[in-house]
């Protein structure tokens, strides 16, 4: 009988009985159901609660990047992530901010955006101004779907109207201005568009089809900076080469996608670790980062008149400490107690001020000595063991392929036959 993924009603069965299908489709072997199993901390029973059609659960490294001093305040910082060395950058990026003062925050209050479009309209800018006229009642309806927020000084707490013209013809986006308080806030903000519907069609004498959150958090912002030491960085040769980093990063898209990508090195690996939702986080930042009609670089390196190094970072920030997995997952709980924060607000300007380090640290290991040589030992050692080396094996095959600058899948497998070949075991 041929393999099928359309299976009716997979979403009904235990968790057991699904990886049971799983291991007849993909021909599992006992061991592999065994690891497939070992959730670890995520008891199954749990996981099968947090999303659908649960088979397991796959387990990341979670470190911890040290001396990170903001506002005046140590934090420990709990990191999830699979990639080499993004720990241990953030840590000694931290440290050599640590020289004057460590990392600067603010943020804006946590007001998230909801939008209702409406299609179908004979006047927009008719509907536009009775929108605004009712725009007391439509918040006030907004508000009765979460007397819970409002009650902790959150709520609907203003709306905005646009009119936009697209090839369907023009729509109408009414947008809610959403203080979430200390949620991401997708849920309280997604209700609330749900609700106010009616009245905007009535209002409009249009159809709306979406009603939801945006992720282009634009009045929900963090910023971090930073002074670094010259003498910290290795001079102010290095200095100056962050600063060139920086401006072809300004000058060409292409790099800005990679100068970009370091900043969620830091942030995401965070974002993962407290279950907050990653691809929100991610996906405002990089269209705040293309905001001005070309994609650009979040972070700002210059150089002052001492010859130190300047760094700022500004960008949306939609986090919780509070609802979903945020609080159900248990290491992330525990990994929010690592942080000790109290407030989303804090969290995203915590989260800022890893983004902006981790920028550092692959800037400065650019301008200094080349990516590679930063990555290569950590890297190294993950090849030798996906080439099979175990125990002492691992470090001489770690150190030869560095030696050689030759660290390739290919080599640690010939490296282990020579090896095994001399005894070395």
């Amino acid at each position: 009988m041929s393999k099928t993924s359309q299976i009716s009603g997979f979403y009904k069965l235990s968790p057991k009985e699904r990886v049971q299908i799983l291991k007849e489709f993909a021909k599992l072997t006992d061991e592999e159901v065994k690891t497939l199993q070992s959730t670890g901390s995520l008891k199954l029973e749990l996981a099968d609660r947090m999303i659908e059609n649960v088979v397991g659960a796959m387990p990341m490294p979670l470190g911890i990047a040290v001396n990170f001093l903001i506002n005046g305040k140590d934090y420990l910082i709990p990191m999830v992530i699979e990639e080499p060395s993004v720990v241990a950058a953030a840590s000694n990026a931290a440290k050599m901010a640590r020289v004057k003062g460590g990392f600067f925050t603010s943020s804006t209050e946590p007001i998230m955006i909801g939008q209702v479009q409406a299609v179908g309209i004979d006047d927009p800018q008719a509907a536009k101004k009775a929108i605004l006229t009712a725009k007391e009642e439509i918040l006030k309806k907004a508000n009765e779907q979460d007397p819970m927020l409002v009650s902790v000084g959150g709520g609907a707490k203003d709306l905005d109207v646009k009119v936009i013209q697209t090839n369907t013809g023009p729509m109408v986006i009414t947008e809610l201005h959403v203080d979430c308080r200390d949620a991401m806030g997708a849920n309280a903000v997604n209700t609330m568009a749900e609700a106010v519907t009616p009245m905007i069609e009535k209002l409009t004498h249009g159809r709306v089809y979406l009603r939801i959150i945006s992720n282009l958090a634009t009045k929900r912002l963090a910023r971090a900076w930073t002074v670094v030491a010259k003498e910290a960085l290795g001079g102010e040769e290095v200095v100056d080469g962050i600063v060139a980093a920086q401006a072809f990063a300004e000058a060409d898209p292409y790099r800005a996608a990679t100068h970009n990508k370091g900043i969620f090195n830091g942030i995401i690996g965070v974002v993962i670790a407290t279950c907050n939702d990653h691809r929100a986080v991610e996906a405002g930042a990089h269209a705040y980062a293309a905001r001005s009609g070309r994609y650009g670089p979040l972070t700002v390196w210059e150089k002052n008149r001492d010859g130190d190094l300047v760094g700022s970072l500004e960008l949306p920030m939609a986090v919780g400490i509070i609802g979903g997995a945020t609080k159900v997952h248990p290491v992330a709980r525990i990994a929010l107690k690592i942080l000790g924060i109290k407030t989303a607000r804090e969290f995203g300007e915590v989260l800022t001020a890893v983004g902006l380090a981790q920028n550092l640290a692959a800037l400065r290991a650019l301008a200094h000595e080349g990516i590679q040589r930063g990555h290569m030992s950590l890297h190294a050692r993950n090849v030798a063991i996906a080439a099979g080396a175990s125990g002492k094996l691992v470090g001489l095959i770690v150190e030869k392929m560095v030696e050689e600058r030759r660290v390739r899948l290919d080599r640690a497998k010939e490296l282990i036959r020579e090896y095994k070949e001399k005894g070395k075991l």
